[in-house]
């Protein structure tokens, strides 16, 4: 099964209630194939979930003003299921090279789940001690999402140009793990049928981006297979045993970690609104009294240094005596948007920040928050969006 019948599926648990939904989601966390730390993590949250609706027995409750926010709740967790039923069907290398855009979509989902559980009414209105603090405890339940670095690293190899026999030996070795019971061959082919019924279901949703990457994922299985015929590499993790060896240490290319982010052959847009800041309230009251907070945030991501609040504000105080405050902070956003590959341009950064200099930070904080890139400043790696295929 692929993406044809996991969009099946939702027209199958069409009238399911979110009791019985977030059941199926549990079960199909378990049968996971990739992302399993993280389908464990998005299950266990949404079993919280689970248990104070079975106490509420809110389904049962009669009124329009339960039900269309249940609906809404609903119709979240089946999407949740197509996510978290795709790290077990969807082929090995898709879940790979998307890997990053993948844990973007659990934390989204699980924020979505949480907003449309605090609209219900008898929720956001219990007087009840016990069942309140089960609210609580789902709130503070922050779950955090990433890649496994082993996951990391054939995302490397899979994304690196120019492929060494290292890059292929890792790829085979992760590969067979994927498939135990098949040979590296019949591995290989499995993948590249998958990965075709893949392209023709992205090709029918007009997806370019992503028929870009499966087009170059089906290439990788191609010469991986003509390499193994050429007996360049062992057909059999056994028979070579550097491929049984755990890879504990990243080798360095270029001066660059092994594991580091490509860039991507293609720019995306941003999932913050620039005029979403009032979504965030906290953030945007803080921001626009003290800007200089948020903007130090930004350019440690931005320039890959530690910028402090002080350092920040010399520089906003420096360029408002020449009346070009905004320069300085949109040539921030400029950078910002080359680490996370942003589509866009100077002169939209420009005015992006002459509109409203506050919305601008808060988008590009919130940016920063949804992709994970808060590790930069500390030699970290940027989760990036997208990686190029280059096998």
């Amino acid at each position: 099964m692929v993406i044809g019948d996991a969009a099946a599926n939702v027209v199958q648990l069409a009238g399911l209630s979110a009791g019985a939904l977030i059941g199926l989601i549990v079960r199909a966390a378990n049968n996971a194939r990739m992302h399993r730390n993280n389908c464990k993590k998005f299950a266990q949250h949404l079993k919280m979930i689970g248990n104070l609706l079975d106490q509420l027995k809110i389904r049962d409750r009669p009124g329009d003003q339960t039900r269309e926010p249940l609906e809404e709740l609903e119709d979240s967790l089946r999407r949740a299921y197509v996510l978290v039923k795709s790290c077990e069907e969807r082929s090995y290398l898709y879940l790979i090279a998307m890997g990053w855009n993948i844990v973007y979509q659990f934390r989204r989902s699980q924020e979505e789940i949480d907003r449309y559980l605090k609209i219900i009414p008898l929720i956001a209105l219990l007087d009840n001690a016990k069942l309140n603090r089960r609210v609580e405890e789902i709130e503070m339940h922050k779950c955090e999402y990433t890649l496994e670095d082993e996951d990391m690293k054939v995302q490397a190899a899979i994304s690196n140009p120019q492929p060494s026999r290292n890059d292929r030996n890792l790829l085979i070795k992760n590969l067979s793990r994927s498939y135990p019971n098949l040979p590296v061959n019949e591995a290989l082919e499995s993948e590249s049928k998958k990965l075709k019924v893949e392209l023709q279901q992205s090709r029918a949703n007009m997806d370019h981006n992503e028929c870009e990457v499966i087009q170059r994922l089906i290439e990788v299985t191609e010469n991986v297979s003509t390499t193994l015929r050429s007996s360049d590499c062992p057909k059999n993790i056994e028979s070579d045993p550097k491929l049984k060896e755990t890879h504990t240490t990243e080798r360095v290319v270029g001066g660059h970690e092994y594991g580091s982010a490509k860039r991507p052959s293609w720019r995306e847009e941003w999932h913050a609104d620039l005029l979403g800041c009032c979504s965030e309230p906290s953030l945007c009251v803080k921001t626009f009294f003290w800007p200089c907070g948020t903007l130090s945030k930004v350019a440690s991501v931005a320039t890959g240094k530690q910028t402090t609040s002080g350092e920040a504000c010399g520089e906003i105080m420096t360029y408002s005596i020449f009346l070009a405050c905004c320069c300085y902070t949109s040539c921030i956003r400029v950078k910002l948007r080359r680490v996370l590959n942003i589509k866009g341009g100077a002169v939209d950064d420009f005015f992006s920040h002459v509109l409203c200099c506050c919305c601008a930070l808060v988008q590009e904080w919130r940016e920063v928050e949804i992709r994970g890139a808060y590790g930069l400043t500390k030699g970290g790696m940027i989760p990036p969006p997208s990686q190029h295929m280059g096998y």
